[in-house]
């Protein structure tokens, strides 16, 4: 890679961030994070980064807004220094699910993060499977929206599955239920399910045949695990044989991993989007997005179609 490459890690994932510089051949940036006794985040960049590409990788995991300030910091420091562009690799794009408005007087959040990432002077975003795509018309930069779901398609189709059925847990996951069956050559199904408040669901119907089929329930994220485990049990109820439950970030909330330590739960499918603990609970799978992240730091700094990375080229 070009001499001009920096990868510098903010405090959520830092290793993601190594396997991403080990996959590229660079060094991780040096960059001192700290904070001062009043909670106020320092950023210091140790090495000269004037004119240099420079990307930062931060999932808006766990505390979110801490995180997401760091990153504001790191923006600007970066951008005072001198850099030639400042690209964001977000994996995880926090407030996401804040993108319309369901009820009067309601924030957009996910458009005022796109509007302060933009002011503090981010040139470009990179981040995967957004809760809802149309995210990316928030932005007046640059976004690569990239998706796990070859990494999930491949795993999958290597378990050799019984009788499998693609289940979305809802209509905004269809698109991608649809995708994944595809790639698996199988039937899928949509269950539709209201929410009496956040964090919380209701499944009222399921369309599509799911009895005698073993479901691979796809989410775009996990978060405090109750959504899935109403799943779970309402397949089992209508006939459905134990799940296997994918999703590309694991925010795992509250009492989430105890939840999906389920009876009817045979696999948890997630990548390293969001840090996970280094011995992760033996019925989870953690795909790495490493590699495919470090193709798009290679393509984005080379020059190359993203669209390339994906079978699916209308990603």
């Amino acid at each position: 890679m070009g001499s001009k490459l920096r990868i510098f890690a903010g405090s959520s994932n830092p290793r993601l961030t190594a396997d991403i510089c080990k996959r590229l051949g660079v060094e991780p940036g040096k960059v001192k994070l700290s904070r001062f006794k009043s909670g106020e985040i320092y950023v210091h960049y140790e090495e000269s980064i004037r004119n240099s590409d420079v990307f930062l990788v931060q999932s808006l995991s766990h505390p979110i807004n801490e995180l997401f300030v760091e990153l504001l910091v790191m923006i600007d420091a970066a951008k005072r220094a001198s850099a030639r562009t400042v690209n964001v690799i977000m994996p995880y794009y926090g407030y996401a699910r804040q993108e319309r408005k369901s009820a009067p007087r309601e924030p957009i959040s996910a458009k005022l993060l796109a509007d302060v990432l933009t002011t503090a002077g981010a040139s470009r975003v990179a981040t995967i499977d957004l809760h809802a795509p149309a995210i990316q018309g928030f932005f007046n930069i640059p976004v690569d929206h990239l998706t796990a779901l070859d990494l999930m398609t491949e795993y999958l189709k290597a378990q050799n599955i019984p009788n499998p059925v693609v289940v979305s847990p809802d209509a905004g996951r269809a698109s991608m239920a649809e995708k994944l069956a595809s790639g698996l050559d199988s039937p899928f199904a949509i269950m539709i399910k209201k929410r009496p408040a956040h964090n919380e669901s209701v499944i009222t119907h399921v369309i599509g045949d799911v009895a005698g089929y073993t479901p691979i329930i796809i989410e775009d994220l996990i978060d405090t695990g109750s959504t899935i485990v109403n799943v779970v049990e309402g397949l089992k109820e209508r006939g459905a044989n134990d799940a296997y439950v994918c999703a590309t970030h694991g925010l795992f909330s509250d009492r989430a991993v105890e939840r999906l330590h389920h009876k009817n739960i045979r696999k948890v499918v997630v990548t390293d989007s969001i840090e996970l603990p280094e011995q992760p609970p033996a019925h989870f799978k953690v795909l790495s997005v490493a590699p495919m992240l470090s193709q798009a730091i290679q393509l984005i700094t080379e020059g190359g179609s993203i669209a390339a990375l994906f079978r699916d080229r209308g990603i």
